[in-house]
């Protein structure tokens, strides 16, 4: 019954206190929360964090949602408030090595992959020392694949803001990752 529902009934259900639409909404939403938590902050303890605290937002203001624009996008707000409430507390923590240790344990070309990694890992670091208002929209283009549009109106500005924090970003990486040209086919 529930699975067939809209997102707006879904939505109602929840108004109504309906346990099993939350956990469908929780369900459909769970994993691109965490996806661009996990980006936006480049820690998983931390996105983890930051899941949690959209899920809650999203429990304790679902009667908000107005639907004047797609639920979908409400909720990427949502998690977008949540990712600059983080940042603004500066609940950093320095990642471990865990995945390069595995990556080493790793049967197969181990060298190859360590390269790899490391490739990921600079372009990952270079994404989080971005601007925050440019490493959102970073994220939530590349990782999340959303048009403009849609960027626009989770982060709140217009689609001619989305571009200039795009083109000012997209400049920044290309400054630098300028050494990572000649590994770009790792």
């Amino acid at each position: 019954m529930v699975l067939e529902c809209t997102e707006l009934e879904l939505v109602e259900g929840c108004r109504r206190g309906e346990r099993e639409s939350f956990r469908v909404l929780f369900e459909t939403y769970k994993d691109k929360i965490y996806s661009i938590a996990l980006r936006f902050s480049g820690d998983e303890s931390l996105a983890m964090d930051i899941a949690q605290d959209t899920f809650l937002k999203l429990y304790s203001s679902i009667a908000d949602f107005r639907g004047d624009a797609l639920f979908s996008t409400w909720v990427y707000r949502l998690v977008v408030n949540s990712c600059l409430d983080h940042k603004r507390r500066s609940w950093r923590t320095i990642p471990m090595a865990d995945d390069l240790l595995a990556v080493l344990r790793a049967p197969g070309d181990a060298l190859q992959a360590v390269l790899c990694n490391e490739v990921s890992e600079r372009v990952q670091r270079a994404i989080e020392k971005l601007p925050v208002e440019q490493r959102i929209v970073v994220v939530l283009r590349y990782t999340e694949g959303l048009a403009y549009e849609q960027i626009a109106e989770a982060v709140g500005c217009s689609m001619g803001t989305v571009a200039s924090r795009l083109n000012r970003a997209h400049k920044a990486l290309e400054r630098r990752l300028a050494n990572l040209k000649g590994t770009a086919n790792v």
